[in-house]
């Protein structure tokens, strides 16, 4: 899983899967699943996200991370 935030645009999208989208919805005002040719979410894009998330704080838990990076 990997998250991603575009300053630019204030948008978050959560990558689920390394697997491409082929088909999207919108399942609330500026919240998009994307979904793989066989019908399983592989992300999550969260437009406005600062306004509807608490983009200063990410918590894992009970989770087999390996972090990768990690940068403010």
């Amino acid at each position: 899983m990997k998250l991603q935030y575009f300053l630019e645009t204030d948008s978050l999208y959560i990558h689920l899967s390394s697997k491409p989208s082929v088909e999207s919805d919108e399942v609330a005002e500026g919240i998009v699943l994307d979904y793989d040719a066989d019908g399983n979410l592989v992300g999550i894009d969260i437009d406005n996200a600062s306004a509807k998330l608490e983009l200063n704080e990410l918590t894992l838990d009970h989770l087999p991370v390996h972090l990768e990076r990690l940068t403010a």
